[in-house]
C-alpha cells in the first residue's frame, strides 16, 4: 500500500486545456439570431463525424481478426538496443508531443497488449478494440480515482470526468464511460489478486479498468498507456494482471554522489511506468551526507537535497504509488558524520582512526544516530526504514576482540561475561531497530548485519536485504530462508551498478538480468531451492546504483545506463514465467513504451 493515503488533486492547468473537466448536465444558454443557426450547423457536423469515427473500427472489420494474434506481439527486427543519442532524445521529445490517437493507424488490427512488464493474462474476444480518440473521456467511477483519471487523460490527450452523480453538482453527464474511446476506472474491493492486481475489459471500443485499490487501477492505466505507445490501443478482450513479488524497486546512493531532485523525480516516473513500487535512498556514507539537517547541520555536505525537495520527491512518489525507503547506515559508512564528530570515530589501540566506523562503546554515538532517525522519520511516511549494518570494520578483522580490546571490554560490561565485539555490534543494531520501531517503521538491514555467532539475535520480523556472499560474516541466503527469514534480493552479481567499476564490479546489463537472473538467484548465479524461493519468502528485488567513484559517470549517463537493467528487473519481478520475447525484441519494446 502507498503511504499516506492521498487526497485527489486537480492539476494546475487552464480550465480550457486538455484536462478541462466536463460540465454538469444541463441546457445550453439560448443563442440568438444567425449565431444560433451557425451553432446547430456545426454541432450537427461534429455529431456526424463522431458517429463515423466511432463506427470506423467496425466498418474496417474490428480488431478481432487473426492478424492481431500472438505473432503480432514480436517486432520483426532484433538486436540489442543501445543508449539513445542526443538526436534520438530529440526524436523522443517529438514523439511525446504527438497525440497518441493521431499517431495510431486506426485501420490496422491491434495486437495483443505489448507492455513492460508483460501482462500475465490476455484473452482476446471478438469485437471492437479500444483506441483513445479526441472526443473520448477518462471517467473516474469513484471519487478516489479522480486523480488517476486526470493523469491518464493528460497523458493520452483526453478529457477526464467524474462518473454520474459523483461530481457534486446534482448529476453528471449522461453516457460517461460508454462512448467509443472512453476509459472507465472502477474500484471493486472484492476483486481478487491482491492490492496491486487489476483487470481491463475492452469491448465496443471502450476500456474498463477494475481493481480493489487505486494502486491496482493505476497499474491498469500504465498498461493502457504503454499499449497506446506501442500499438495505438488494446484489442477487444480481457487483461488479468498482478505482480509476482510485492517489493519491486530501485536503490540510489545519494550520499557519495549528488543527484538532483529533478533527476530523482524522472526516475520515479520511469519506475512508475514499469510498475516498480519502492525507491530506496542511501543517505549516509563515508564521502558525504547529502540531506539537510536541523538537528545536526554540521554533518551536511554540499551540494545536498533540502527538506523541501525531499518532501516533493516523497509526495511525487506517493502519487505514483511508490514508497520511499530511507537508509542511514551504521555502525559503518558514517565517515561524513564522523568528520564533524571525530571524538566518536572508532580508533585502533595505536590511535589510528578507522574509516567510516563509529565507536559503538560510546553512548553519545548512539544518541547521534538516533537523533537523525527521529528527525527524518516525518519526512518519510512509508512503512520501512533501513538501518544498514554492513561492513563494520571492527568485525572484518581476523580477531575483533584482540584488535579492539576496548570494544570487547564494553561488551562484557554491558552484556555479561563472555560477550564479544560481535555481541556488542548486534546489540547496537537492535537498539537502532528499537528506535525505528518506536517511530512506527518496519526494519530492514543488509545481510552482513545479521551476525552469525552473536549471542544476541535480531528480531524475527527484520527483513534481510541480501546483497553479497563475499563479505566477512556473510551467510548463504539459504541459511536465512531455512531459518524463516524473509529476504529482498539485491544480488551484487546482477543488480549492482557501481560507478567506476571498482573491486571487480562490472556494469550489469539488462540482457544478463533478462536471460539469467530470477528473484531466486540471491547469491552468485545459482538459485536457491524452489521450495525456498516463493514470493512469501523472497519478497522481491531492487536494482542498486552505488557511487564509489562518483565522477566516473554523469547523472545523465547513469540514467541511460540503468534504463534497460531496470526494465529487465521489472519484467522478472512482475511475471514469473520465462519471457516470450527475445532480448532484442524486449529491448526495442522497452524503448518504445518508456516515459522520458
Amino acid at each position: 500500500m502507498r503511504f499516506p493515503p492521498r487526497t485527489p488533486r486537480r492539476p494546475h492547468r487552464s480550465p480550457g486545456g486538455r484536462h478541462a473537466r466536463l460540465p454538469a448536465a444541463g441546457p445550453l444558454r439560448a443563442l440568438r439570431g444567425p449565431r444560433r443557426a451557425l451553432y446547430w450547423t456545426v454541432a450537427a457536423a461534429l455529431a456526424a463525424a463522431a458517429v463515423l469515427l466511432a463506427l470506423r473500427p467496425v466498418i474496417d472489420g474490428g480488431d478481432g481478426g487473426p492478424e492481431g494474434g500472438a505473432a503480432a506481439q514480436r517486432p520483426a527486427h532484433g538486436g540489442t538496443a543501445s543508449a539513445p543519442t542526443a538526436d534520438e532524445d530529440a526524436a523522443d521529445d517529438a514523439d511525446r508531443r504527438t497525440t497518441p490517437s493521431r499517431a495510431a493507424d486506426r485501420r490496422k488490427p491491434l495486437p495483443d497488449p505489448r507492455t513492460v512488464p508483460a501482462v500475465r493474462s490476455f484473452e482476446r474476444a471478438d469485437g471492437t478494440g479500444w483506441r483513445p480518440v479526441g472526443h473520448a473521456r477518462v471517467v473516474a467511477g469513484d471519487g478516489e480515482l479522480l486523480d488517476e483519471a486526470m493523469r491518464l487523460g493528460g497523458e493520452l490527450g483526453m478529457r477526464y470526468a467524474d462518473d454520474d452523480g459523483k461530481d457534486g453538482g446534482g448529476g453528471g453527464t449522461p453516457g460517461l464511460g460508454r462512448r467509443a474511446g472512453d476509459v472507465l476506472l472502477r474500484l471493486d474491493p472484492r476483486r481478487p489478486g491482491g492490492p496491486e492486481a487489476y483487470r481491463i475489459d475492452v469491448a465496443d471500443g471502450r476500456a474498463t479498468v477494475t481493481a480493489a485499490t487505486d494502486t491496482g487501477v493505476f497499474y491498469g492505466t500504465r498498461t493502457l498507456l504503454q499499449a497506446v505507445r506501442a500499438d495505438g490501443g488494446v484489442p477487444a478482450g480481457r487483461v488479468d494482471d498482478r505482480p509476482d513479488r510485492p517489493q519491486r524497486g530501485f536503490m540510489v546512493d545519494i550520499a557519495r554522489k549528488h543527484f538532483s531532485a529533478a533527476w530523482l523525480s524522472d526516475r520515479l516516473r520511469e519506475m512508475a511506468d514499469l510498475k516498480l513500487n519502492q525507491l530506496h535512498l542511501h543517505l549516509s556514507d563515508d564521502q558525504a551526507f547529502r540531506v539537510e539537517s536541523d538537528s545536526h547541520p554540521e554533518v551536511v555536505s554540499d551540494p545536498h537535497l533540502t527538506k523541501a525537495e525531499l518532501k516533493e520527491i516523497v509526495g511525487l512518489a506517493a502519487e505514483l504509488h511508490i514508497t520511499v525507503i530511507p537508509e542511514i547506515d551504521s555502525p559503518g559508512h558514517l565517515g561524513a558524520v564522523l568528520d564533524a564528530h571525530p571524538g566518536l570515530q572508532l580508533k585502533t589501540p595505536e590511535g589510528t582512526p578507522v574509516q567510516g566506523a563509529i565507536d559503538i562503546s560510546k553512548p553519545r554515538a548512539a544518541r547521534l544516530v538516533d537523533d537523525l532517525f527521529k528527525e527524518y522519520a516525518p519526512l518519510f511516511p512509508g512503512p520501512y526504514w533501513h538501518i544498514g549494518g554492513d561492513e563494520y570494520v571492527a568485525l572484518m578483522s581476523s580477531d575483533p576482540d584482540a584488535r579492539y580490546p576496548h570494544l570487547a571490554a564494553a561488551a562484557r560490561e554491558r552484556l555479561g561475561a563472555g560477550a564479544t565485539v560481535a555481541d556488542l555490534t548486534a546489540s547496537w543494531l537492535n537498539e537502532r531497530a528499537d528506535t525505528v520501531k518506536k517511530l512506527g517503521k518496519k526494519v530492514k538491514a543488509w545481510n552482513d548485519g545479521f551476525i552469525p555467532g552473536a549471542k544476541i539475535g535480531p528480531d524475527r520480523d527484520r527483513e534481510v536485504e541480501y546483497w553479497t556472499g563475499k563479505e566477512a560474516f556473510a551467510r548463504d541466503p539459504q541459511a536465512f530462508l531455512e531459518d524463516g527469514r524473509r529476504l529482498v534480493n539485491l544480488n551484487d552479481e546482477y543488480l549492482y551498478y557501481v560507478l567506476g567499476e571498482p573491486n571487480d564490479f562490472t556494469y550489469p546489463t539488462g540482457e544478463r538480468i533478462y536471460k539469467e537472473w530470477t528473484p531466486a538467484v540471491l547469491r552468485g548465479t545459482r538459485p536457491v531451492p524452489e521450495r525456498l524461493a516463493g514470493p512469501e519468502k523472497v519478497l522481491g528485488a531492487r536494482f542498486a546504483v552505488w557511487c564509489d567513484l562518483a565522477g566516473a559517470q554523469t547523472p545523465r549517463e547513469v540514467a541511460r545506463g540503468v534504463r534497460l537493467p531496470l526494465a529487465a528487473l521489472a519484467q522478472k519481478v512482475w511475471d514469473p514465467r520465462r519471457p516470450e520475447l527475445t532480448w532484442g525484441e524486449f529491448a526495442d519494446l522497452a524503448g518504445t513504451v518508456r516515459e522520458g
